[in-house]
């Protein structure tokens, strides 16, 4: 997924680093002690503007319009997701974490006071599917959290794996 831009100013309004990285530090802090690795945080990116592709009562309707092609949006997610947490490091937002099982990450000491700042509809929308993702989630173990996304979303999740064996890309 291309994202657009302003080609008066060369902002890149829409999954950029900023956009992505802000997404991902909404998650942590909702999650918040939880550590996450990097494909959970792919996984959460995703969800939390597409909560409508999980099944189920009191799912809040998504954020972002649903692609008839969302692969290609879960191919290159992944990558952005990394890039913008690295991002949000250098800002001392979020914190990485070497662990026994790889890399984590979690909301640093700044991120509820940075969070606080952003009230615009969007925001809250975001933090309020953030903190319902956060509560339906966190007994989850990865694991868990994996099967359920392979069980809702599981064709894109063949797809995903079928387009990086086509490329040559390792997990």
């Amino acid at each position: 997924m291309e994202s657009l831009e302003d080609k008066n100013s060369g902002v890149v309004p829409f999954n950029s680093k900023l956009e992505t990285g802000i997404r991902a530090l909404v998650v942590l802090e909702a999650f918040y002690p939880r550590h996450c690795d990097l494909l959970e945080m792919t996984w959460f990116d995703h969800l939390v503007v597409h909560t409508g592709d999980l099944a189920g009562q009191d799912v809040p309707e998504s954020l972002h319009p649903d692609l008839p092609n969302r692969t290609g949006e879960l191919f290159v997610r992944r990558q952005l997701v990394e890039q913008s947490l690295r991002m949000m490091h250098e800002m001392h937002l979020i914190e990485v974490l070497e662990t026994e099982n790889g890399i984590e990450f979690c909301a640093g000491e700044a991120a509820p006071s940075y969070l606080d700042l952003l009230q615009t509809p969007y925001s809250l929308a975001l933090k309020q599917r953030a903190k319902w993702m956060a509560e339906r989630f966190s007994a989850f173990t990865a694991e868990d959290i994996r099967s359920l996304v392979e069980m809702q979303i599981g064709r894109w999740t063949a797809e995903f794996r079928a387009i990086k064996a086509l490329t040559g890309q390792s997990s």
